[in-house]
């Protein structure tokens, strides 16, 4: 038989599954579609998570969008944190043209334009639903990775964080931190060192300088109330299909810390929230962070090893988790391991250490009888990929050049007045955009700090009243000897008093300690 001959059996026979799938495309070879070399996803394996990776203008993002219509047509929500802002067309029907005629016509299928239910979400003030988390949901882990402190200011956080617990003051937003921060180093400080050992003034003043630092970042308008549920990511619309939630997070390019560290703490609260799912038939959430690489070019191993953590854990409850970016070596190999599907757009070689890194690359790709990987993966056009995935065994699918489905909806951004509009429908908005203030740490302890100033006057005048009631006052030199500083010049000299005596009667410690050594 010929190679074509051999090529669709082993196509249909990897990409057939038992259970539900959705279809992405068709298989390639010699650079001509193979009809009836259909490309499936079986929905049982998509909380293993996956990658889409490529060079930009290869249409990962395209792959992307696709992909999640795909699981929202099969009632699965899909939450997309969508860095470059082109994500939000998934709002409007696309729109029909010769070059989806001729791809829908080389992929067997028809072409059938279709608006998908949307949810804006934002972390700042754009237009969408409010995400907020307080101080403390965050913990003084990730508050300590977003801040990029070493172990031993790590280690104040944490005390910090403990003396709240204990004396019932929530940590809602910065503010309350910060309050927090400086009472530790001043008014509060002796009650702190008494119960938790003594605090190094310098510490908490660079975790201050830090989180002021974080705050002209424009960090405030994320951390307070009301917290977002993460149960409302998991909703299906009155059609049946699930909700696609879009993270706007254009502002956040420039501050991967927190993009990262808000990502992770997303990923925990889901896996704290969901239950366990087993195996199920499908996930119950997928989410895609586009742009993957800014999660983890800052992120230190302890960050990395909490990813890969919550990675390997959260798929038992039902979540999947695609990193889209530029190259498969953008993700750290602990991460690459876990991730069962990987759709490999063109990668662009123009240096020599781009060729270094296409050789790495198609390495982490099953070996193929009908392709040169390393050589296709240069050559692969727009819309087009290897793909390989587990299958329900657990098993590498045939690794696959497919030409991929374009999505339904719009590939394009949408007008601010047709965001207005979706927003201004949003139940989600309604429920998280108002500003909650609730008493908290900043509130408590300036109210504990006027009642001691208060208390503090008040005895300057029962003082007063006392002086005139012809109680003598103390003289210059009662005051003095009554002072600390007096007390531990008594203390020091009565030290010293007594090592000489110790030392004529030949019992000092030290002199002992050195006689004894000679024996």
């Amino acid at each position: 038989m010929s190679n074509t001959d051999n090529f669709l059996p082993a196509i249909k026979d990897g990409y057939t599954f038992k259970g539900a799938s959705i279809r992405i495309g068709v298989g390639m070879l010699d650079g001509h579609a193979v009809p009836g070399a259909d490309i499936y996803l079986p929905l049982r394996t998509m909380n293993r998570h996956g990658l889409i990776a490529g060079a930009t203008g290869t249409g990962k993002t395209k792959t992307l969008q696709m992909i999640s219509e795909a699981l929202s047509d099969a009632s699965i929500p899909v939450l997309l944190m969508d860095i470059k802002g082109d994500l939000s067309g998934l709002a409007a029907a696309g729109t029909l043209n010769e070059k989806i005629t001729e791809r829908y016509k080389l992929i067997g299928t028809t072409y059938t334009p279709a608006a998908y239910p949307v949810e804006f979400l934002s972390l700042s003030k754009e237009k969408g639903v409010r995400l907020r988390a307080t101080v403390s949901e965050f913990g003084p882990v990730l508050i300590s990775r977003i801040l990029g402190l070493n172990d031993t200011q790590e280690s104040v956080v944490a005390l910090v964080f403990k003396f709240c617990d204990d004396n019932k003051l929530p940590l809602l937003d910065l503010k309350d931190f910060i309050k927090v921060l400086q009472y530790v180093s001043n008014e509060g400080k002796a009650e702190i060192e008494k119960t938790y050992g003594k605090i190094a003034t310098s510490s908490t003043g660079t975790i201050l300088r830090k989180v002021i630092e974080l705050q002209q970042q424009g960090a405030d308008p994320f951390f307070g109330e009301k917290s977002f549920e993460v149960d409302d990511l998991m909703r299906i619309g009155d059609d049946g299909r699930g909700i696609i939630n879009i993270l706007r997070v254009t502002d956040l390019q420039d501050r991967p810390k927190l993009f990262s560290t808000f990502m992770l703490q997303m990923l925990a609260e889901l896996y704290a929230i969901c239950p366990e799912e087993g195996d199920p038939d499908k996930p119950k959430l997928v989410l895609f962070i586009d742009e993957a690489h800014l999660v983890f070019q800052e992120a230190g191993d302890a960050l990395l090893q909490q990813i890969l953590t919550i990675i390997k854990l959260i798929r038992s409850k039902g979540v999947g988790v695609f990193f889209c970016t530029q190259n498969p070596t953008d993700i750290p190999a602990g991460v690459l391991s876990q991730l069962g599907l990987k759709v490999q757009h063109a990668l662009r070689a123009f240096t020599a250490a781009d060729r270094k890194a296409i050789k790495q690359a198609a390495e982490n790709y099953p070996e193929s009888s009908f392709y040169k990987t390393e050589d296709l993966i240069t050559q692969l056009g727009i819309g087009e990929a290897f793909v390989t995935l587990l299958n329900e065994k657990g098993i590498p699918t045939p690794l696959v050049h497919c030409m991929l489905c374009s999505p339904r909806s719009r590939m394009d951004i949408l007008q601010p007045a047709e965001i207005d509009a979706i927003t201004g429908k949003s139940k989600l908005v309604a429920k998280y955009n108002e500003t909650i203030d609730s008493e908290s740490a900043y509130e408590i302890l300036n109210a504990k700090l006027e009642e001691a100033a208060e208390k503090g006057a008040n005895e300057d005048d029962d003082a007063g009243k006392s002086k005139k009631a012809g109680k003598p006052e103390k003289s210059t030199l009662e005051k003095l000897l009554d002072s600390p500083a007096a007390r531990q010049v008594g203390r020091t000299a009565a030290s010293v008093i007594t090592r000489s005596l110790l030392g004529a009667l030949g019992l000092g410690g030290r002199t002992s300690r050195r006689k004894s050594s000679l024996f």
